[in-house]
């Protein structure tokens, strides 16, 4: 945690205030919140609660208001109508917090409470610049406030995490944005698929949780995450609940200076690696941490034979595989991503059928990562990267951002006739 902490609020009119902004805070300041001081400048190694405020009245030009399509995402609690009048505000009061990180928690919440009873007074609407979030103040109230019942808060209540696929790579990168109102550093991890973007995500947040809750790096590069640890319950128990019988809870973090990328926060930027977990290739390896700390389950079908429905419903998801091509080269969304169910020729005879998420598909050609543990074929692992054919492709499984999934066919075949 920085020595000095530092951020900025606003309040955005629609399009103006209700009443006067500076004369409401001078009001809040002397009446309910003594504690913090206005003042001209915010200067490092100050012990107050100080904040600085100054009223935009041509916000157009000078603070842009959040755009329809940006709202559609980080618009807590907006209207239709509110959103669209936001866009031709002509006020907006600018707020900016600092004190140092034996205030960190103190201020933060006389930060929260003070700029949502402001912006209820005044009628506006609350931005977050730090996550680039606008919230009507009874989201404010119940997102950051309301559920704040222990020292340290939930994290992820007071950050956001963006994950972007880079088409380059094919993979998925994802980073924090708000941790500098804590004065810790943001979280990244470069190079994943988004079938994990999940466990990524939870990875993410209890390794902010861990920080902003003062647990401490005692080799430099090296951090050991244990969920149970976690002090906070609102984050440590639905984690703990949710673990399958194998987990472990705890992950062996590799840790180092992250790559700051465009449309990154104006902060420390710390990348999480595997580079504890034995495997040479950086999938299997993210893989083994994920798998060790949250648990897995591979389940394996024996099949016999296949028979004349089983290769026609085959034949048939194979029907889709150029419109699926199609579709992965040009309109995946974020979260969206596909699986093929291919043939691997086992060492003593036959063949064992597991799923490969696709990670780029040219012409014939699919690259993609192993998505589950081989039983019979010694030389693949889990989250190994491989090339296959699409002309030998089984089945699909399309998986769509808001959690339904398209295709498997054949798999729910296979259970329905009990092989």
């Amino acid at each position: 945690m920085a020595g000095d902490i530092s951020f900025q609020f606003a309040i955005c009119y629609l399009p103006v205030s209700t009443n006067d902004p500076i004369t409401t805070l001078e009001a809040l300041l002397s009446n309910k919140y003594p504690a913090v001081q206005r003042v001209t400048e915010l200067k490092p190694g100050t012990e107050r609660i100080c904040l600085t405020s100054l009223l935009i009245t041509n916000v157009q030009t000078a603070y842009r208001p959040p755009t329809i399509e940006s709202l559609k995402y980080f618009g807590r609690g907006l209207g239709q109508e509110q959103a669209l009048v936001l866009q031709n505000s002509q006020q907006a009061l600018i707020i900016n917090f600092g004190y140092s990180k034996h205030h960190a928690w103190d201020g933060m919440r006389s930060a929260l409470e003070l700029t949502c009873a402001l912006a209820r007074q005044t009628g506006g609407i609350l931005w977050d610049e730090a996550t680039r979030e606008a919230f009507v103040p009874e989201a404010w109230e119940t997102h950051r406030l309301a559920i704040w019942d222990t020292d340290v808060p939930d994290i992820s209540n007071h950050t956001v995490m963006h994950a972007y696929r880079k088409e380059e790579a094919g993979f998925v990168r994802a980073i924090t944005l708000g941790m500098a109102k804590f004065g810790l550093p943001d979280i990244v991890i470069e190079d994943f698929s988004w079938s994990k973007n999940r466990s990524i995500g939870h990875l993410i947040n209890l390794f902010g949780q861990a920080i902003a809750e003062g647990a401490s790096i005692t080799k430099p590069g090296e951090f050991d995450l244990d969920i149970r640890a976690i002090r906070n319950h609102r984050v440590r128990d639905p984690q703990i609940s949710s673990l399958r019988s194998n987990a472990t809870a705890k992950a062996l973090l590799s840790l180092r200076k992250g790559r700051w990328e465009e449309g990154d926060p104006q902060n420390r930027l710390v990348e999480i690696t595997f580079d504890r977990y034995v495997h040479g290739d950086l999938h299997a390896r993210q893989e083994a941490l994920l798998s060790a700390m949250f648990g897995w389950e591979d389940r394996v079908k024996g099949v016999n034979h296949h028979d004349e429905q089983l290769r026609a419903v085959s034949e048939e998801a194979r029907q889709k595989l150029p419109a699926l091509r199609e579709h992965f080269n040009a309109t995946m969304k974020p979260g969206e991503y596909i699986m093929v169910k291919v043939p691997f020729p086992v060492p003593s005879g036959g063949n064992e059928y597991m799923w490969v998420e696709v990670s780029s598909w040219n012409g014939d050609e699919i690259d993609g990562l192993l998505r589950n543990e081989p039983v019979n074929i010694p030389t693949l692992h889990g989250g190994q990267r491989i090339k296959v054919s699409e002309a030998k492709v089984f089945d699909f499984l399309h998986s769509l951002p808001d959690g339904t999934q398209e295709g498997n066919e054949t798999g729910k075949l296979i259970e329905a006739q009990g092989q």
